[in-house]
C-alpha cells in the first residue's frame, strides 16, 4: 500500500523515531518494525490525541476503548510468527491499527469486534487505505468466526479470564493465539501453542487491557 497521501515528513520521522524506541524495548522482527514504520497511526486515534499518535501509549478511542501502546502491538504481533501465508483471526478490531499491521504481514486477516459503530469507522479506514485482505464481522468475539475455521494465528485484543473454548477449537493444530489472561485489571500476555489436544502457554509479560466480553469472557 502507498500512503504517502495520508502521510507527512514529520509523522514518517515520529514513526522513525518510534522504531527506535521499539528496538530498546526489545522487538527484534525486522518484519514487524517494518509494518510499524509503514502503517499510520494517527489515522486509527480520535481527532484529539492526533500530537500522541507516535508516542509509546495507549489511547482512549471511545466507547470504553483503546488503541493498544505501539510496543504491545509489536510484541503481540511478534509472538504470532507470521510469515505471510497464514489466515489470521483477530477478535477485537477496536480502533483498526492492530488489523492493519496484522495486513501487512499475513494473507487473510477475519476480524470481530462487537462494539457496532467501532466496526464500521475501523472497515472505513482499512478500505480508505486499500487493505483488501480484511475481512470484518460484528459479534460476540469469545465465539471466534467459526465459518473460516481454523486458523493458522489467532490474536485476542482484550482480557480473558481463560482461554474461551471456541478459539481454542478454531485454532489449527499447531497454530498460535496470542491472548491476555486473568483478572479485570491486571493480566498476563500468553502465547499460545496448539499440539493435538494440548495448549502450551509461554509467559510474555505483565499487561493490562480492557475486558473482554461476550458468552465465553467477562459479563458485564
Amino acid at each position: 500500500m502507498d500512503f504517502k497521501k495520508f502521510d507527512t515528513p514529520e509523522y514518517e520521522h515520529k514513526r522513525r523515531k518510534l522504531v527506535e524506541i521499539l528496538k530498546d524495548e526489545g522487538i527484534k522482527s525486522q518484519k514487524v518494525l517494518n509494518a510499524i514504520l509503514k502503517v499510520p497511526r494517527h489515522m486509527f486515534v480520535p481527532q484529539e490525541y492526533l500530537s500522541l499518535s507516535y508516542e509509546n501509549e495507549a489511547l482512549p478511542i471511545g466507547y470504553g476503548q483503546t488503541i493498544s501502546q505501539p510496543y504491545i502491538v509489536a510484541l503481540m504481533t511478534e509472538a504470532l510468527n507470521l510469515q505471510g501465508n497464514e489466515k489470521v483471526l483477530e477478535i477485537g478490531t477496536g480502533s483498526g491499527y492492530q488489523t492493519a499491521i496484522l495486513a501487512e504481514l499475513a494473507l487473510e486477516i477475519y476480524t470481530v469486534e462487537r462494539i457496532k459503530e467501532l466496526l464500521e469507522e475501523a472497515k472505513k479506514r482499512l478500505r480508505v487505505l486499500g487493505y483488501n485482505n480484511v475481512y470484518f464481522k460484528l459479534g460476540d468475539g469469545t465465539l471466534g468466526w467459526e465459518e473460516f475455521a481454523p486458523y493458522d494465528r489467532i490474536i485476542v485484543t482484550a482480557a480473558s479470564y481463560d482461554i474461551p473454548e471456541p478459539l481454542k477449537e478454531q485454532l489449527k493444530d499447531g497454530g498460535i493465539m496470542v491472548i491476555p489472561i486473568g483478572g479485570r485489571d491486571f493480566q498476563y500476555l500468553y502465547r499460545i501453542t496448539k499440539k493435538g489436544d494440548n495448549f502450551y502457554r509461554e509467559n510474555l509479560g505483565g499487561v493490562r487491557f480492557v475486558p473482554l466480553k461476550g458468552e465465553y469472557g467477562w459479563k458485564d
